[in-house]
């Protein structure tokens, strides 16, 4: 408290002191704040579930139609999985960073992890196993065959999906496009030599069907 006092005497005359000019920018930072909150326009409450509430979604996947009853915060990856038992997409990482989960949207490559159920109804839904042609392979998945794309394979069917929407998009990709195409898919083990070879054989065959 001395201090105080012969720090404010000594500073007499010569201006404020260190301490006062402290506290009057913290109340100038404080009113600034207030002014700022006093200002700003009101937001509208968003609309919010109650804890098991369900909603009602259909969607269509690989050319069929079903109707569900969810929790609204299921994603589309647990409703294939768990509602539909298409458990060729699996779950990675669970937050989209690996791909492992792809399928296709209205024909483009989707993270059904980090794609809402709900967010899918109106639309074409493509996965994994709706690429088969009864018990025949499809272009894509004869292609990694062929090339020998996959070891663990785990992140296969969704590197296929992402190839099966490059090619849809793209029919003659460049391998620097296909590079680009498929680097948001993750292969732990490595394959990625085989895989863009496996891609660029793909979209020949597709080419030419």
């Amino acid at each position: 408290m001395e201090e105080d006092q012969k720090e404010n005497n000594g500073k007499r005359g010569k201006g404020i002191s260190r301490r006062g000019f402290i506290q009057m920018v913290g109340a100038g930072a404080l009113a600034t704040t207030l002014t700022d909150v006093g200002k700003a326009l009101p937001v509208e409450a968003a609309e919010v579930a109650e804890k098991g509430e369900m909603a009602h979604v259909s969607l269509q996947v690989n050319g069929r139609r079903h109707r569900f009853k969810i929790e609204p915060r299921w994603s589309l990856l647990d409703l294939l999985r768990e509602k539909l038992g298409l458990t060729g997409s699996k779950l990675g990482c669970g937050r989209g960073e690996c791909g492992a989960c792809t399928v296709l949207i209205d024909g483009q490559p989707r993270y059904a992890c980090m794609t809402l159920a709900l967010e899918a109804e109106g639309t074409a839904i493509t996965t994994i196993e709706g690429l088969l042609k009864g018990d025949e392979l499809g272009p894509v998945q004869k292609a990694f065959w062929d090339h020998d794309a996959m070891q663990c394979g785990y992140c296969t069917p969704g590197q296929i999906m992402a190839a099966e929407g490059l090619i849809r998009i793209n029919p003659n990709p460049s391998m620097e496009e296909i590079r680009q195409g498929m680097s948001g898919n993750l292969c732990r083990c490595g394959s990625y030599a085989h895989i863009f070879k496996a891609v660029e054989q793909a979209a020949k065959i597709k080419r030419t069907v």
